[in-house]
């Protein structure tokens, strides 16, 4: 698939590219990305190289990963865009996506992941077949919790030994955005357990 760009109305959201390595580098050194996010550590010019290079151009190639890059534009000039987050969508199974992000130390509150994640969604009900968007953070990461929440997330529970950072299993939240918790249609008929 060919990279999509989209907007909000604070965001443009594009595929970074190699012209913008050092600036996600520079971004991730912050310790809280480092923390909470399952990147390499420490994060090396190698890393963001092979992320602006190769990982992010093939997931959009091949259909099973789609980033973005969280941008605010100035007057839509490359050279003034000034990088605020980042965000994926990785497909996991037939109609299930997963959603992660970060957001840049100094932009943080001003609810651009929250506008971000809002339109990649929409973007994945009504143009990618999705059904379910997953989220998934290490039990503590208040900040991403309250995104997800923002953005309409239901919280579904903790995972025991969900994930992997640092070499180190830990246990995770998980919630789930559906189609119609956006009042968008579903691809396939969903009937919810009765309670």
């Amino acid at each position: 698939m060919e990279p999509v760009t989209l907007t909000t109305d604070r965001l443009l959201l594009r595929t970074p590219t190699p012209r913008d390595t050092e600036t996600v580098l520079a971004a991730v050194q912050d310790p809280d990305i480092l923390r909470w996010t399952t990147i390499p550590s420490p994060y090396l010019p190698e890393h963001a190289r092979g992320f602006t290079e190769q990982l992010v151009p093939e997931g959009w190639a091949n259909g099973t990963m789609f980033t973005w890059g969280l941008f605010l534009p100035e007057g839509f000039l490359p050279e003034r865009e000034e990088l605020v987050g980042m965000l994926s969508l990785t497909k996991r199974s037939a109609g299930t996506a997963e959603i992660g992000y970060w957001s840049t130390k100094e932009q943080r509150g001003n609810g651009y992941v929250t506008e971000a994640v809002e339109a990649a969604a929409r973007w994945a009900f009504s143009e990618w077949s999705i059904d379910r968007v997953e989220w998934r953070a290490e039990v503590g990461n208040q900040a991403s919790r309250a995104v997800a929440e923002r953005a309409g997330f239901i919280i579904e529970g903790v995972l025991r030994s969900s994930l992997v950072h640092q070499g180190v299993r830990r246990d995770c939240w998980v919630g789930a955005l559906l189609p119609s918790d956006l009042g968008l249609p579903s691809t396939a008929q969903y009937v919810p357990a009765s309670q």
